[in-house]
């Protein structure tokens, strides 16, 4: 059971198995967790709870996967997703242009993601994401306040 957790969890419900693009994927599924649950409660409680699974799991699925930071790893995407719109006004604007900044971001590792995803384990595969998420964050913070 345990090793199927393993498999299950960094995979978010296996998302990361979609073919092409796994890591869109799995900000495509946290942005769909956002969008259902930003008005409630759930949303804070789902960002710490995400963390704590991608810290705890992605460490153990990166060595059974035997592969530093594999693309099926996604829990890191969606935990990144939810963290991109904390503390921000809820507009499809804000959703779409969130997700872009955040995949573009995601994909450019600016500093310190950079050093970060260099590291092994989960403290590389999570913290990348939440630097992106971070920074996207900040940008659409004065994106908000300047419309």
């Amino acid at each position: 059971m345990y090793s199927f957790l393993i498999k299950l969890i960094p995979t978010f419900f296996f998302v990361g198995y979609l073919p092409l693009v796994p890591g869109t994927w799995g900000s495509l599924a946290g942005l769909v967790i956002y969008y259902f649950t930003h008005h409630n409660l759930v949303y804070f409680l789902l960002i710490p709870i995400f963390l704590i699974l991608g810290f705890g799991f992605c460490t153990k699925a990166e060595k059974k996967l035997e592969r530093k930071d594999s693309p099926k790893i996604v829990i890191d995407e969606v935990a990144g997703m939810l963290l991109c719109f904390l503390f921000l006004p809820f507009s499809l604007q804000t959703l779409i242009l969130g997700f872009f900044i955040f995949r573009l971001l995601d994909a450019v590792k600016p500093y310190p993601a950079n050093k970060l995803q260099r590291l092994s384990g989960a403290p590389g595969i999570m913290g990348d994401d939440i630097v992106a998420a971070f920074y996207t964050n900040l940008i659409l913070q004065v994106v908000t306040r300047l419309t």
